[in-house]
């Protein structure tokens, strides 16, 4: 194994590379001998179970390593290391490097490619042996690629327990599994692979607390979580999905992410958006008025656009299969997210969804034919530092679709302003609005009143649900349809008297 000294890896306590301790004898000695078939040729193909593998590599490493927070000089460990594809990668930065992987020759062939990196240290182990140990919070990064799909569902919960207490405050766990179904095209006389939903993951992560000898607790905050998009592009697949998770004191993992998944976009409260919006939408008329919108974007085929605030995907795959257009989806709710990815399946549509926060993204300058936005921006408190990002990412000649809503002028009557406050909006009246777009360098804005569209919207959805109300309880609650009710009718005497706006801006990058 590697030559360096144990002193090199003060953090790595003594292993006993032996028969380890083994929660669950009967499923690592399953998925070893999965490997140890498909551990033949030690190739790329073999490793990734994919007879392209080798072009799919060439654009998927990459963009994996993009997803990784600095981690120069830090401490790094590697589970499910395979032959290397990441080793080498990650060694040329990391301060110190632990590749750990279960089958012998794959890391002996990991260490043959990469041994010449004196700060990686090679493991033959099972993650899930308790013999395995860290100190603990001594690890900057944990990353993993394919490796919780060969573990049982408590064998993941377990193994995710010893990662936050290895990583120190503030450190990063990275890891990507193939969910729903698999990918790579190689025959199998078995499968034993987990292919689970994308949300068991999340919850599994979310979930995980930890407190320290001096009764201080720790939680995992969700970075961001994403499709891979070369799966996308070359196999119209979302299945391929990666996480980044950051160790936090639990007090601090407070804000606007746990507001959405807990009060406003709960899945329940999703669900019931989506019965009144139709099917795939949680956005003012649903298909139909996304339908008109997309209409004036006049998309042509090829075209990359960005959804921000996608919700549970309609809009993305109505684009993408309507005018065969590329659409990066990204929003701040796990559980839009998490519905999305399930809509996804079996679509077979160049759509990729991302949950992270916008106002923390970076995109290259000129990405985007189009950036288009529904009822998102009332969100954001600091909107022209946000519309001087869009108009970088949008390539020359790009457009820029808003619908938000707005407020008139004068001072809000109390009960509009409650509302207002109740949600974290931040409304503005509609001319400081189209100057906040000029300002930002956009041309040609166009602010079109859609108010009354959006009453008569909001009239038609109401009666719908009210016809319906017997059924509707049914499959919700009486509380879910008064809710309903109530909130649709508050928003008909605001829209309705004038005070509350519903806009629709168009801008142009020239």
């Amino acid at each position: 194994m590697a030559t360096q000294g144990e002193e090199s890896y003060p953090d790595l306590k003594e292993f006993n590379n032996g028969a380890g301790s083994f929660l669950k004898v009967e499923e690592r000695e399953i998925q070893r001998n999965y490997w140890m078939e498909h551990s033949v040729d030690l190739t790329v193909e073999a490793m990734m179970l994919d007879s392209k593998a080798s072009d799919l590599d060439k654009e998927e490493r990459p963009e994996v390593l993009s997803m990784l927070p600095s981690y120069e000089g830090k401490s790094v460990l590697e589970f499910g290391a395979g032959i290397g594809r990441f080793t080498g990668e990650i060694a040329q930065n990391a301060g110190q490097l632990v590749a750990l992987d279960f089958i012998d020759s794959v890391i002996k062939k990991n260490e043959s490619i990469n041994g010449h990196y004196k700060n990686v240290k090679f493991i033959c182990a099972d993650v899930t042996s308790q013999d395995l140990k860290f100190s603990e919070g001594s690890v900057d990064l944990i990353f993993s690629n394919w490796l919780l799909m060969y573990l049982s569902d408590k064998e993941v919960e377990n193994l995710v327990e010893r990662m936050v207490k290895w990583l120190k405050v503030g450190g990063y766990i990275f890891f990507r599994e193939s969910c729903f179904h698999q990918s790579g095209d190689s025959k199998r006389k078995h499968n034993p692979t987990h292919y689970r939903e994308p949300r068991f993951y999340t919850k599994v992560f979310k979930e995980c607390h930890m407190r320290d000898d001096f009764g201080n607790s720790y939680e995992l905050s969700l970075v961001s979580c994403k499709c891979i998009g070369a799966y996308v592009r070359n196999k119209k697949n979302q299945n391929q999905i990666c996480w980044l998770w950051q160790k936090v004191r639990s007090e601090d993992d407070k804000g606007f992410q746990r507001f959405l998944d807990t009060v406003q976009y709960k899945y329940s409260g999703i669900m019931r958006y989506e019965r009144v919006f139709g099917h795939g939408f949680v956005s003012t008329g649903g298909f139909e008025t996304t339908k008109e919108f997309v209409a004036r974007l006049d998309l042509k085929p090829g075209q990359k656009v960005l959804d921000v605030g996608c919700g549970i995907g309609g809009g993305d795959f109505y684009m993408a299969e309507e005018y065969d257009v590329e659409v990066v989806g990204i929003d701040l709710s796990i559980n839009m997210i998490s519905f999305a990815l399930d809509r996804a399946i079996g679509l077979k549509c160049a759509v990729e969804f991302e949950l992270a926060d916008i106002t923390k993204k970076t995109y290259p300058n000129n990405t985007f034919d189009v950036i288009y936005t529904r009822d998102t921006m009332l969100h954001i408190k600091d909107k022209p530092a946000l519309f001087r990002s869009f108009y970088k990412w949008l390539k020359p000649g790009g457009k820029f679709l808003i619908s938000d809503y707005c407020k008139s002028a004068g001072t809000p009557s109390e009960e509009f302003a409650e509302y207002i406050k109740q949600r974290g909006y931040y409304l503005h009246e509609v001319k400081p609005y189209v100057q906040m777009l000029t300002d930002a360098g956009f041309d040609d804005v166009i602010a079109e009143d859609r108010t009354d569209q959006f009453n008569r919207v909001l009239k038609r959805e109401l009666d719908a649900v009210e016809k319906e109300k017997d059924e509707f309880i049914h499959d919700f609650s009486e509380k879910d349809f008064n809710d309903i009710v109530d909130g649709w009718k508050a928003k008909l005497i605001r829209s309705s008297a004038g005070e509350q706006l519903w806009i629709l801006f168009i801008a142009k990058k020239n």
